[in-house]
């Protein structure tokens, strides 16, 4: 089984949607500022379903906000 990381695009779209904190993330997403922290960082992977409220936080398509690599990408 090969080897795969989930990459993402928060830190970014944060910055862009001025500068929206970590916790305002996290409130509006209804989990902790340390998950976010966590997820952002590449340390956790988030389920389905946070995946996509974070996504719909941004509007943006789930796949500009997360990007799934496996090692042979």
């Amino acid at each position: 089984m090969s080897k795969c990381q989930i990459s993402n695009q928060i830190r970014r779209l944060r910055f862009e949607h001025d500068e929206m904190t970590q916790q305002a993330l996290a409130t509006a997403v209804g989990v902790t500022r340390q998950t976010i922290l966590a997820i952002e960082a590449g340390r956790y992977s988030p389920s389905l379903e946070v995946a996509f409220k974070i996504a719909a936080v941004f509007q943006r398509p789930l796949e500009e906000v997360f990007q799934y690599q496996t090692e042979n990408s």
